[in-house]
C-alpha cells in the first residue's frame, strides 16, 4: 500500500501531534508547576522579608515534596516536563520553519 503524503500534509500532521502533546503535558504539569512556583515565592518572602525560618522549612518540604518522600524524583520530573513543554511549544512557534527562497531573474 502506497501512501501519497505531501510535505505540507506531513507538516500539518506533525503540527497537530505537537499541539496534542503540548496540551496533554500542560494539563498534567499544571498543578505540580503551580505548587513549585507558589511555594518557591512564599519561601523567599518568608525567609528574606519576614525572617520566619521555621515556617519556611515546611514550605521547602512542600516545594520539593519531601513531605511525601518524593524529593529525589519530583524536581527531575518537573524539569523533564518543562523541557517537554519547551520543545513542543517552540516547534509550534514556527521559529524553526525554513524561509521560502526568493528566486530573482538575473537581468
Amino acid at each position: 500500500m502506497v501512501f501519497n503524503v505531501t510535505p505540507t500534509k506531513m507538516q500539518n500532521l506533525l503540527f497537530r501531534a505537537f499541539r496534542k502533546y503540548h496540551r496533554t503535558l500542560a494539563i498534567i504539569l499544571c498543578l505540580p508547576l503551580l505548587l513549585t512556583v507558589i511555594t518557591g515565592m512564599l519561601y523567599t518572602i518568608l525567609v528574606e522579608w519576614l525572617a520566619m525560618g521555621d515556617a519556611a522549612e515546611l514550605l521547602l518540604g512542600l516545594h520539593t515534596l519531601e513531605i511525601i518522600h518524593l524529593d529525589k524524583f519530583y524536581p527531575v520530573l518537573n524539569g523533564l516536563g518543562l523541557v517537554g513543554l519547551l520543545v513542543t511549544g517552540m516547534t509550534m512557534t514556527n521559529l524553526f520553519k525554513k524561509c521560502p527562497t526568493i528566486h530573482r531573474n538575473p537581468e
